[in-house]
């Protein structure tokens, strides 16, 4: 589609981007005056019923959350040969994108990670399952607020105690023994193509927290097959041997996560977004108290938490994770355990 194209009541803008399911276009909404996101199906598939179903599929799982930290759906609908969903336009960039340009610092990364934790919460009390989790499908907008996308290849458990059993789910599930997601974030359920549930979310979350945090794809390899072995069978290395300033709690948040096995995971996303909150919580705790903290040399602001830190012959005191962010030459920098 091209600029000035119209779909409906939508005319197209732009376009933002591609992906297994199709096509995305910023477009504006005439009748409400409000910038808008629409997916379509790729010409070729537009008359392929399992991709209608599929499209359809999202479109419904998504429209029945509300919540700030997941992409509102609009509506769902077809022009002539083009079925399309009308969401809601996100004006940011993808974690994908911000973890390409630098490391996050240590505060930052954790408050995107709550709010990740916390829609996931919503959506799998909800019965939706995401499948597709990835840093590619997580959007932080200018103002920063992170939202869930593409819930396209979501399963809506009817039941989140029939862990094992497709025929005790609704039938918004692929064909068994299909591997769908992306592979390095693919639970070890997922990519030996058997039933998932939310913990499978879970599991992809922390390799989500394990990249965050290292810079690093927990599981990826040189070639598909490796790839899957890996998070099948491998574990990845400990985060501390690359960041060892992240907590030990953290550390066991992502390694519980990443179990292997779903029971060893976290009984609801509730509670692990409890645990994400609380180590925010500490995270900025101790900024704030390292920011009233007296210490020699010239006080200046590190842009990455907002706060003020000591620089000098003995250094500024500020977490090495946080270099990216801050404006006292490197070589200052002293390592210190723990968030402060």
């Amino acid at each position: 589609m091209e600029p000035g194209d119209r779909l409906g009541p939508y005319e197209i803008v732009s376009p933002l981007g591609s992906g297994g399911m199709g096509k995305v276009y910023r477009a504006r909404d005439t009748r409400l005056s409000r910038d808008v996101a629409i997916k379509v199906l790729p010409d070729a598939h537009s008359s392929d019923e399992k991709s209608l179903s599929r499209l359809r599929r999202e479109a419904r799982a998504a429209s029945a959350l509300s919540h700030p930290n997941i992409v509102t759906i609009y509506e769902i609908d077809r022009v002539e040969a083009i079925t399309y969903i009308a969401m809601e336009f996100v004006d940011g960039k993808t974690l994908q994108e911000i973890l390409a340009a630098e490391q996050l610092p240590i505060s930052e990364m954790l408050g995107l990670a709550a709010q990740v934790a916390d829609g996931l919460a919503k959506a799998h009390a909800a019965g939706i399952v995401h499948r597709d989790l990835k840093p590619a499908n997580l959007m932080i907008s200018k103002d920063g607020y992170m939202k869930i996308l593409d819930f396209g290849l979501a399963k809506l458990v009817k039941d989140q105690n029939a862990l094992d059993s497709d025929a005790q789910t609704e039938s918004l599930i692929t064909q068994p023994g299909v591997i769908m997601g992306t592979l390095a974030y693919m639970s070890p359920e997922q990519a030996s193509g058997r039933a998932v549930d939310f913990r499978s979310d879970q599991f992809s979350f922390g390799a989500i927290l394990y990249e965050m945090a290292t810079g690093k794809r927990a599981f990826q390899r040189d070639t598909q097959a490796q790839t899957l072995s890996a998070v099948i069978a491998q574990t990845p290395g400990p985060i501390a041997f690359v960041n060892p300033q992240v907590s030990p709690a953290f550390q066991q948040i992502v390694g519980r996560c990443l179990a292997k096995e779903p029971t060893d995971r976290y009984g609801s996303t509730q509670e692990l977004c409890e645990k994400v909150r609380g180590e925010t919580k500490d995270c900025h705790s101790a900024l704030q108290e390292h920011s009233k903290r007296p210490g020699p040399g010239l006080s200046r602001l590190c842009a990455g938490a907002g706060n003020h830190h000591q620089s000098g012959d003995k250094g500024c005191g500020y977490r090495a994770a946080d270099q990216l962010r801050c404006k006292v030459p490197h070589t200052r920098h002293r390592p210190q355990t723990g968030w402060a």
